[in-house]
């Protein structure tokens, strides 16, 4: 509805119904040295026309740079219809489901979404979203905690060429609740989880093992071996995965012998567009035994009392349902609107479409890395298989290289020396299905004047 703001005549007859004569009285108990007084910095308002070509002009300061960065949020082509439809008021307008009455509509897409993440991940139950991919992560930890009750020790393996933004959330998280979280290294020469480290903790108690496919580093690590280690060391098993790369790869319900029992991670790349940092949207899928350690919301399908196809909550372990010590995490949102572009952007690829963009992202990939690479003072530093992303090493250091690229109109990659100095003069550069040939010729172009010229 629109917003009608109260008339001088109105504000009067309130104010003097409750026997005050400003509104500076209503907040008399508050001491006069607590006060901000007047705030002059503050500039007048704008009307609907200046307020819109303010923001057009903030927006256009971010420009329409040529994008190789990557590092967890990727460009992606997204068809014209998923957010025509998304931003239909119906669906623009939904807040999370909290009551049984909530909308069909709602129930069922989110249904639909659940429906479509089990099948691509390859797992038993989807939950309607969390918050985003590093913190759902984060809820992945704890639950394996409640749900791994063979373990004591609340001592979750974590690959240190996992993203380190998901890290540092995680032990933010879970730093305060006695869960302990213990970096497995990577091998410099692969780039991949150094498998011999876990030789360490062969016999010991620990609750899981995390496994990302692919790494921060876009290699494709020994899924199979490290979830069958999961399980013959009595230890859970916690997988953080790309969406758009199952098109291709095998999903983690099917790794090693049994598969993994939580898998993870960030629904950007299926239809949100990067929009200068979020929102996105986190997904979990588990097994159907652990079910009930799931946080946040689950859809339901059933039949009325007519027989009718009906949605509902179910499921429901938060503190307003059950007793609070046998609660999960509050997830008062399930980023519904994100989710609700995922739904439709998967529906409209199928899986042939999301088949055939993963390959294109793969192509691309190579391509750019073999263009950079032959340039002098470029290496590439891990020779293995890869989606997304690859590091190049530079003859100098990397911060100053994408300055220069960025005016030239090129985000050039993410640096890794501040996150892995170890690696030196390392970046790590990414391409998706929306860049071509004249991409790359250009990147490789620029970047080859800037080593060569500074």
């Amino acid at each position: 509805m629109p917003f009608i703001p109260h008339t001088e005549n109105d504000v009067k007859k309130m104010l003097s119904t409750i026997g005050v004569e400003t509104i500076e009285e209503l907040f008399d108990e508050i001491p006069k040295n607590l006060r901000c007084g007047d705030l002059e910095s503050i500039p007048e308002g704008m009307n609907e026309m200046e307020v819109s070509q303010f923001m057009s002009l903030r927006a256009s300061l971010d420009g329409q740079p040529l994008c190789f960065v990557g590092a967890g949020a990727y460009e992606h082509h997204i068809p014209a219809a998923v957010w025509e439809i998304a931003t239909r008021g119906e669906f623009y307008s939904a807040y999370t489901p909290y009551q049984a009455e909530a909308s069909q509509g709602t129930l069922q897409l989110l249904y639909e979404f659940q429906t479509m993440m089990t099948r691509l991940l390859a797992m038993d139950v989807s939950n309607a979203s969390l918050y985003d991919g590093a913190s759902a992560l984060a809820e992945a930890v704890l639950m394996v905690v409640r749900a791994n009750r063979k373990s004591k020790s609340r001592c979750i393996l974590i690959p240190r060429s996992l993203s380190p933004v998901y890290r540092q959330v995680v032990e933010t998280v879970v730093k305060n609740q006695k869960v302990e979280l213990v970096e497995l290294p990577f091998d410099p020469e692969t780039g991949l989880t150094d498998l011999t480290s876990l030789e360490a903790w062969v016999g010991e108690d620990v609750a899981a093992l995390v496994i990302p496919q692919a790494n921060f580093f876009g290699l494709l690590e020994d899924v199979d071996a490290l979830s069958d280690w999961a399980v013959q060391n009595g230890a859970l098993s916690i997988a953080v995965v790309n969406p758009v790369s199952l098109g291709l790869l095998t999903p983690p319900g099917e790794w090693g012998e049994s598969g993994v029992d939580i898998a993870c991670g960030e629904g950007q790349p299926l239809g949100a567009p990067l929009a200068s940092g979020g929102p996105y949207f986190g997904f979990m899928c588990c097994r159907q035994k652990h079910v009930r350690q799931m946080p946040g919301r689950i859809i339901g399908a059933t039949v009325d009392l007519e027989g009718k196809r009906g949605y509902t909550l179910t499921l429901q372990a938060r503190e307003q349902h059950i007793r609070r010590s046998k609660a999960t995490s509050n997830i008062c949102t399930n980023q519904g609107l994100l989710v609700t572009a995922a739904t439709i952007f998967m529906s409209l690829l199928g899986p042939e479409g999301l088949r055939r963009v993963a390959i294109s992202c793969h192509r691309n990939l190579n391509r750019l890395v073999e263009k950079l690479s032959a340039l002098d003072g470029v290496e590439k530093l891990f020779d293995h298989p890869a989606f997304h992303e690859s590091v190049l090493r530079l003859d100098r250091p990397v911060v100053e290289v994408l300055e220069a690229l960025a005016d030239r109109n090129i985000l050039g990659g993410y640096d890794l020396s501040q996150d892995y100095p170890e690696l030196g003069n390392a970046l790590l550069v990414c391409a998706t299905e929306t860049r071509n040939e004249n991409d790359f010729n250009y990147y490789a172009t620029q970047l080859e004047d800037i080593l060569q010229n500074g």
